[in-house]
């Protein structure tokens, strides 16, 4: 199976949002989680256990758990309120405000965090891929044998130095990958050279 990257997520029982990251253990090349942003104006971002997905397309990712119980998986992003430099910062978040109701920036600085289990990568659609003689391309999605989990195949479908066609890389090609950066063991020529696979897609 392919896990899309920007596709639209449905819960057993409705449309929960879209897939925003796959979280990879890059020692195993393996997906653990994937990352879903619930549907909203501010929707949170919630840690999915890859288990949860039961079908995928290029467009579409359906989950077994319910929109409720997407709800209370772990957030992706947790928010932290430091103290600032303004003569407030001996009291808590919530205890006080500012005419007209804002929080002055200066007395609260709020930090975002993303909740990575240790030792994993998160990677987003459109992270840059570098063969060993430079830029080649972006992730646009991962080929995944369903049997076990692992990765086998990074996709590039546009954007990449070869045109319109899909660019398929065996995950065996992959030196290390960091949080916006897949870096190959490849060079531009020997990528050119690689067989072409087929990615089964089909219309959602």
């Amino acid at each position: 199976m392919d896990i899309p990257i920007n596709a639209d997520v449905q819960c057993a029982d409705g449309p929960a949002g879209r897939s925003t990251y796959v979280v990879i253990n890059p020692t195993t090349q393996q997906i653990t989680h994937l990352v879903v942003q619930e549907k909203g104006f501010v929707g949170n971002e919630h840690l999915v256990p890859i288990d949860q997905v039961a079908e995928t397309t290029p467009h579409l990712i359906r989950l077994r758990c319910t929109r409720d119980e997407l709800a209370a998986m772990d957030d992706f992003v947790e928010i932290e309120y430091l103290r600032g430099d303004a003569p407030y910062f001996q009291y808590a978040a919530h205890e006080y405000v500012m005419w007209p109701y804002a929080v002055a920036e200066a007395a609260l600085v709020v930090a975002e965090h993303k909740r990575i289990p240790p030792g994993e990568l998160a990677v987003h659609r459109g992270a840059e891929v570098k063969a060993s003689d430079g830029y080649v391309g972006r992730v646009d999605e991962f080929l995944v044998d369903a049997a076990n989990g692992h990765i086998s195949h990074l996709v590039l479908r546009e954007g990449h130095l070869w045109g319109r066609k899909d660019v398929t890389i065996p995950v065996s090609q992959i030196d290390h990958i960091e949080e916006d950066t897949v870096y190959l063991k490849l060079d531009k020529r020997s990528i050119e050279a690689l067989p072409a696979i087929p990615v089964r897609r089909r219309a959602t």
